[in-house]
């Protein structure tokens, strides 16, 4: 049964409230927990649920997306019909690259009469989570559904950011609201909305045709949620809601839409607590990635505090061919290759790839993006108005010093 399910992940989208991270990638190969990319979480999910025909939608500056693809991802066996494998963006249909989820999804019909499967599982490529497809596609088909919406439960406040899916009592959809400043509620529980996740099982001959239906539709925006799922309901197509259940183990259900700089931080901060509300390490559900190869991380003059000097790493995570020679880390994740030399200090911050702190540097609440030199004496985070002049400062104090930042 599980060959009869074709899956695509959208990751093309230009993540531009992300920005500085994604002025030179897309928002999926965002560095995420100092060894994934975020699409990394989606494509786990795939291959726990036991998925394995894939293709990923690309467009928006796809290099290093591609490239860890090609290095990460590369292991199912072609000759028993399994596959990972990149669409870009190529205007087949016309003159236009992807103007919408849907139309995606439209311009690449000819992989769906290719592979004829029974079902098409629409995943984002852009939220941190733990989830098991293959119980949603199953829900699917027990309700007999033309349009299964995975739907995650948040709090009502927070509608601004979500499009809201309306459900009866039956959790059959009869509306959808595109961030809302009055939103549907959960029958039953008044201070509660179901938010979309981005994920929609369909039935094969129904997403082909509402896609056709769609592309000649005038002033459409060619986005499920915005111009599919109405369209659907005004036919009396049957929709329905799976409310969303995680794989992490833990107390709640843990879904991160990291859209935003501060999302970003806090998402990656939730995993240096002490009981992480985000469970990296159940091997039963392993998060894959592409590793290169790396010495085991180090610390230096770990015993020898003197004038201030040490070499000192306190509820962090480190990854490989990190030194963190006479320096202070806390409360921070290092990413591979990372240096952190004597007397500097680092707090509450994200340092990735190739990072380099000089000696006597402090860094508070910052996201330092790759192969940046941070010179001797230098102090990020401590002064807001100073490190606005040169870097970019989110809403809540993070300041972001951008991949390749030549700082003087």
């Amino acid at each position: 049964m599980m060959r009869k399910v074709l899956t695509f992940i959208m990751a093309g989208g230009k993540g531009e409230r992300l920005l500085p991270l994604t002025k030179d990638r897309t928002k999926p190969a965002v560095p995420f927990g100092g060894i994934y990319r975020i699409i990394d979480f989606t494509l786990s999910n795939c291959i726990n649920s036991g998925l394995r025909r894939m293709y990923i939608l690309t467009q928006y500056k796809s290099s290093s997306l591609q490239r860890h693809i090609r290095l990460g991802w590369n292991f199912l066996p072609s000759e028993l019909a399994q596959f990972i494998e990149l669409l870009p963006a190529q205007q087949r249909v016309g003159e236009s690259w992807y103007l919408g989820t849907a139309d995606a999804i439209y311009q690449n019909l000819y992989t769906l009469e290719m592979d004829k499967p029974d079902e098409v599982l629409i995943l984002a490529g852009d939220h941190i989570y733990k989830m098991n497809y293959y119980n949603m596609i199953d829900f699917h088909r027990d309700n007999d559904a033309d349009l299964t919406v995975g739907v995650v439960e948040v709090e009502k406040e927070k509608s601004l950011h979500f499009g809201v899916v309306e459900v009866d009592s039956l959790n059959r959809v009869i509306g959808f609201q595109e961030k809302p400043k009055a939103p549907k509620i959960i029958p039953g529980k008044p201070d509660k909305i179901y938010a979309s996740m981005g994920i929609y099982v369909f039935k094969h001959p129904v997403i082909e045709q509402e896609l056709h239906d769609d592309a000649k539709r005038i002033g459409s925006s060619h986005d499920f949620g915005k111009d599919i799922i109405p369209q659907m309901l005004k036919k009396g197509l049957k929709v329905v809601a799976y409310n969303f259940a995680s794989e992490n183990k833990t107390e709640g259900q843990y879904w991160r839409d990291i859209g935003t700089i501060d999302a970003y931080y806090e998402a990656n901060m939730d995993l240096i607590q002490a009981s992480p509300t985000f469970n990296m390490y159940d091997k039963d559900w392993p998060i894959r990635t592409f590793q290169e190869q790396f010495a085991p991380a180090k610390t230096v003059h770990s015993g020898e505090e003197i004038a201030g000097r040490i070499g000192l790493v306190l509820d962090s995570i480190v990854a490989g061919g990190c030194v963190v020679s006479g320096g202070k880390v806390q409360r921070s994740i290092l990413s591979p290759n990372v240096r952190v030399n004597s007397f500097s200090e680092v707090y509450d911050s994200i340092l990735m790839e190739g990072v380099n702190v000089s000696r006597y540097a402090k860094i508070k609440r910052a996201i330092i993006d790759k192969d940046v030199n941070i010179p001797q004496g230098m102090v990020i985070g401590y002064d807001l108005a100073e490190d606005k002049k040169r870097f970019f400062v989110s809403d809540s104090g993070i300041v972001v010093v951008a991949k390749g930042t030549e700082i003087k």
